[in-house]
């Protein structure tokens, strides 16, 4: 155990109370005092929500605290979506609420009859100050953490501000589901979040949260009105949700949430926790979860480790990646309600099971556990026959029909030999067609010598390298009938002339290099990459032809769809990027210009490419990059394509400059696709850390996209497709086993485990 005899907390919320009650019970002689600016009974909001997970947690490391707590929760397990006057209810999600004010009381009375020292309405010293006369100091103290910003150049916070204005209230009665309902005014799309938190001898209460985008507050005048006037507005709105009821006040101000991270969470001996170290958004009830939860895992940590630095160490380490995944489910659900009116003209069971998967923590599969009936409406308004996944549906572009929504993505190779595909190729793409996917793509293939990125990449400039092809899509067609195989047209411009992945990805060759073009005359990696040549009109009509012949090849190779790589960094997409794109004639400038050389490109090939054929595009719908595409440009990328005869865009995003920051995580791209599908009305393909098939299920019934492109499951599993119709106990027509391999259609059995232990039990 950490030597920490004495323990200042700055801030006595949740997180706070919960870490001095757990540290006095792990050592009762540790001298603990809490400061707190507040009275006792002082508190914002109303109402907070706890998992069972926290519960859990809870119950092994203070009985006494869980039984106070169990005492006072209201319990349900429903969820009401009122869209466009229908109400759509979904069941079996498990909450539990009790109000803010009880849920302190309960903690201060737990510290006190442990002897912590609870100094109210008083400002706490300075975190510095403490640090020299106490052994810890937990800094507790909210989003607008004094502490964190004091030593902001320790904690190094990232603060962003977000597009929606939201305020707490509350109601005199509860409300018998946790409610979304939706209010489509003359000033825009507003949004109500409420649920029960009392229903005893204190009389029933629920907490009502009112959220709208930032121009729908200002439009609707809320930013002139008062608290009063405020919550009598609400009220008015969504009358029909509070029954003609009122809505009630404390301290409720507008205000748009704040996201906060830091980039560490201790700084000598003292530490965040709660909102001071991190935030997550409301509309999935996180903050008090992670206040306890962070408070739970110090007091472990600081009871394993023997000194004090090993423990805040290990503390960050055991918490930051359980925030992280939150923050990015929160980020998911955030976008989700600040897009919410892109979404209003789904139909209403599409627009509810949106509403519920937006953090992707619920999915298709465990809502089918929860509330089977639900699903099982949903599936039916998507067009599922009978026992058939929704990944397993037909999907139609132009005289293309896909037998399923699953897309091999294209993945680079690096193993062609002077541009031309041979056996390795077949075997890949042969495979992964084999493995059951509707629609397979190939690797970039360039469209000419000086456009490869390596000297390994494959092309479609010669007579040979048609021939190559055409051995593969013959393969393809004759051997897994019913599969599509497209082909990924492009040309690396600036990312030209490089190692091999392997090799040094990005890294320039040290000989048989080829001189660059681009847009602009600018290197990829700066002071490491060659700077490109700025192409002129002669050069960029050359460079339209290369396409169109190209795409001739591509033709007669007996490819079932075309795409047009403009995304990435690579050519196209580096006219297409402000970032990249610096010039001053018709091709740059505004977002028309940046956009006119790939739409002459596009045009060109689709009049040359087959008409019963389709062409997608590919683009990057974010640089991740100060200044650079933003998702608003994304969609008048996406809408000028697709004006043009783009029969689906394929969002992808980033790799278009060097110091790009992805935010990474699980489908972390699927927003954009999401955005540019419901603001459009088009059918888009979905990428980016895609893994699993309920994801795939969930993204499809959700109406976020039309087609998932999965990568690296597929170099994991070839037979990918299969093996996912095989655990969800479909054998249909969308994914047939090929007759030599029907013998390997069951899953060999596996061995059992056991259930992890709690994570921190205390006697």
């Amino acid at each position: 155990m950490a030597r920490v005899p004495r323990v200042a907390v700055i801030g006595g919320g949740p997180g706070g109370l919960y870490a001095a009650a757990l540290l006095k019970r792990l050592d009762p002689a540790r001298e603990i005092t809490i400061w707190e600016r507040n009275a006792p009974d002082d508190t914002f909001g109303f109402g907070v929500v706890l998992s069972d997970e926290t519960l859990g947690g809870i119950e092994h490391a203070d009985p006494v605290v869980h039984r106070a707590l169990q005492a006072e929760f209201v319990r349900w397990d429903t969820i009401d979506i009122v869209h466009r006057g229908r109400t759509l209810t979904s069941g079996g999600h498990g909450f539990a609420a009790l109000g803010r004010r009880r849920l302190l009381e309960i903690l201060h009375e737990r510290c006190a009859s442990l002897g912590v020292r609870l100094r109210f309405r008083t400002e706490a010293p300075p975190a510095a100050q403490l640090a020299t006369a106490y052994d810890l100091v937990i800094a507790a103290d909210g989003v607008h953490s004094v502490t964190r910003e004091a030593h902001a150049e320790v904690f190094a916070p990232t603060i962003t501000t977000h597009r929606c204005r939201y305020v707490w209230l509350a109601a005199d009665f509860a409300l018998d589901a946790f409610r979304f309902e939706i209010a489509e005014t003359e000033h825009g799309v507003m949004q109500l979040h409420g649920y029960p938190y009392a229903n005893g001898a204190v009389g029933a209460r629920s907490t009502v949260i009112v959220e709208m985008r930032e121009e729908v507050w200002r439009a609707a005048g809320f930013e002139d009105l008062d608290e009063r006037q405020s919550a009598e507005r609400c009220a008015k709105v969504f009358a029909d949700a509070l029954g003609g009821r009122p809505l009630r006040a404390n301290a409720s101000s507008w205000t748009a949430f704040r996201t906060v991270v830091n980039d560490r969470w201790s700084h000598g001996n003292t530490v965040l926790i709660g909102d001071a170290a991190h935030t997550a958004h409301f509309s999935i009830g996180s903050g008090t979860k992670l206040a306890v939860e962070d408070a739970l895992a110090l007091a472990a940590c600081i009871e394993e480790r023997p000194e004090l630095p090993d423990a805040l160490a290990a503390y960050e380490n055991e918490r930051r990646p359980v925030v992280e995944s939150t923050q990015r489910a929160a980020a998911a659900s955030l976008r989700w309600f600040e897009e919410l009116a892109t979404y209003t003209d789904q139909p209403p069971r599409q627009f509810a099971f949106g509403l519920l998967t937006r953090s992707r923590r619920v999915t298709h599969d465990n809502l089918r556990l929860r509330d089977p009936g639900f699903t099982r409406a949903v599936e039916r308004d998507f067009g599922c026959p009978p026992g058939t996944p929704p990944m397993f549906t037909p999907f139609r572009l132009r005289g293309l029909t896909l037998r399923n929504r699953v897309v091999v993505s294209p993945m680079d190779m690096y193993s062609a030999v002077d541009g031309v595909p041979g056996d390795f190729h077949l075997v890949h793409l042969g495979a992964r067609a084999l493995g059951g996917a509707g629609l397979v793509m190939t690797e970039m293939v360039c469209v000419s010598p000086e456009g490869r990125i390596t000297p390994g990449c494959a092309g479609l400039y010669s007579r040979e390298q048609g021939d190559g092809w055409r051995r593969v899509t013959d393969f393809v067609h004759t051997r897994s009938p019913g599969t599509a195989i497209g082909v990924q047209l492009g040309h690396a411009g600036r990312k030209g002339a490089t190692r091999v992945m392997w090799e040094g990805m990005d890294e320039p060759l040290p000989v048989g290099g080829w001189p660059l073009v681009a847009a602009s005359p600018l290197p990829y990696r700066p002071g490491v990459s060659e700077i490109p040549h700025q192409l002129d009109r002669r050069q960029l009509d050359t460079i339209r032809e290369q396409f169109t012949a190209a795409a001739r090849r591509a033709q007669r190779s007996g490819f079932d769809l075309l795409e047009l790589h403009c995304a990435h960094g690579y050519l196209l997409s580096g006219f297409l990027s402000p970032l990249t794109n610096r010039r001053t004639d018709a091709y740059g400038g505004s977002l028309t210009g940046r956009l006119r050389f790939p739409l002459e490109v596009f045009d060109a090939i689709r009049a040359d490419w087959p008409d019963d054929r389709p062409m997608t595009v590919r683009i990057s719908a974010t640089d991740w990059a100060p200044g650079g595409t933003t998702p608003e440009d994304a969609v008048e990328i996406a809408r000028a394509f697709v004006a043009h005869g783009a029969d689906a865009i394929d969002v992808s995003t980033g790799q278009v400059v060097a110091d790009e920051r992805p935010e990474f995580g699980r489908s972390y791209q699927t927003p954009f696709a999401d955005l540019i599908r419901n603001t459009l009305s088009v059918p888009v393909i979905a990428v980016g850390a895609i893994s699993s098939w309920d994801d795939v299920n969930s993204l499809l019934l959700a109406g976020r996209t039309d087609l998932c492109a999965l990568a690296r499951p597929h170099l994991h599993d070839p037979q990918w497709t299969l093996h996912a119709a095989g655990a969800q106990g479909y054998e249909g027509p969308a994914a047939p086993w090929p007759l030599p391999y029907r013998a390997g259609s069951r899953p060999p059995p596996a061995g059992r485990t056991g259930d992890p232990k709690p994570r921190l039990t205390l006697r």
